[in-house]
């Protein structure tokens, strides 16, 4: 078996999984939402010492696997450098302890293998991640072998759902609480501007839309705020959906995945089914339960790790919070 951990921002998480089956043997998340609701957003010292509690009190219902472990898997790359040095010191406490190696996991690689917990992987695959803090769209062959075509040039998918809920004062994390406060508001209540709508570039950006969103909450009073939040989110997915039809146009989908936290809103996923139908393309969805960040997927990803040998010493095991795939 080998055991994962995952503290890439504000969710600790450990899972235990069965390398030969892929089966999913123990699993658990502690959030820490609603410690960070009151600043609007993560604050980065107040995630790495959440972690620190929270991490070994997970780890101690694992005890009775430790005699099983073939490796230790933990997220080093990318996220908050001062959360996953908790996971890292962590693991590293646990490969010195039980004298087994451990698998590096990149953050990425895991949402992509959310797709395929407790089940085989299936490449080739493009990939729509949508996160808080990314949003790639990715073509994928192997484990190994991921390019990212397209990337933001600024904000993510997902941080300006959260920006946008922190202007109107609903608190976070941002996405489900736009997307409940949209159901009950008018979609095109607000004009806002697609962004890059005129350009060509197979790219994103959230920024302008972001300060559409400013000006109309400071314009408007909260009687407005459901239309503000439908408009918001149509047109922020609409920017996805026309940038993907961009891409399709030479690249045609076959198989399509969404993943990452923002990949659970439920308008984007209709978006995006109605836009692969004409190509008859199969639309691949994580369980709601792995969209966020969580300890499941990076052992799902670990199993592939094994497979392949990746694994490092804990002498030479380091975060690298800016790095992608």
């Amino acid at each position: 078996m080998i055991l994962s951990i995952e503290s890439s921002c504000d969710d600790s998480s450990i899972s235990i999984t069965e390398i030969e089956t892929k089966k999913l043997i123990y699993h658990k998340k502690i959030s820490q939402e609603l410690e960070h609701s009151r600043y609007g957003g993560v604050v980065p010292e107040l995630a790495s010492r959440l972690h620190a509690q929270a991490l070994p009190s997970i780890l101690s219902e694992c005890e009775s696997w430790f005699s099983q472990l073939k490796a230790i898997a933990v997220t080093n790359e990318p996220g908050l450098g001062v959360t996953l040095i908790e996971g890292v010191v962590m693991a590293k406490a646990l490969s010195l302890a039980l004298h087994i190696p451990i698998l590096p996991i990149n953050h990425l690689k895991g949402h992509i293998y959310s797709l395929f917990i407790e089940k085989e992987a299936a490449f080739p695959i493009t990939v729509l991640l949508v996160s808080g803090g990314h949003t790639q769209l990715i073509e994928v062959e192997s484990y190994r072998n991921m390019k990212t075509v397209a990337t933001t040039m600024d904000d993510s998918y997902g941080e300006s759902f959260d920006k946008a809920a922190k202007m109107m004062g609903l608190g976070y994390p941002g996405g489900p609480l736009i997307e409940k406060l949209a159901l009950s508001g008018n979609a095109k209540g607000f004009s806002f501007t697609v962004p890059l709508h005129q350009s060509p570039l197979i790219a994103f950006s959230y920024s302008g839309l972001k300060n559409q969103v400013r000006l109309a909450v400071e314009a408007n009073d909260i009687s407005s705020y459901p239309d503000i939040a439908a408009s918001f989110q149509r047109v922020a997915t609409e920017h996805l959906i026309q940038k993907l039809k961009k891409y399709f146009k030479i690249n045609p989908p076959k198989r399509f995945a969404i993943v990452g936290g923002a990949s659970a809103n439920l308008y984007l996923r209709e978006r995006t089914s109605e836009l692969l139908r004409p190509y008859n393309a199969d639309l691949i969805l994580s369980e709601l339960t792995y969209c966020s960040d969580n300890a499941a997927m990076i052992g799902r990803a670990a199993v592939e790790a094994f497979r392949l040998g990746e694994f490092r010493d804990y002498r030479d095991l380091l975060v690298n919070p800016r790095c992608q795939l």
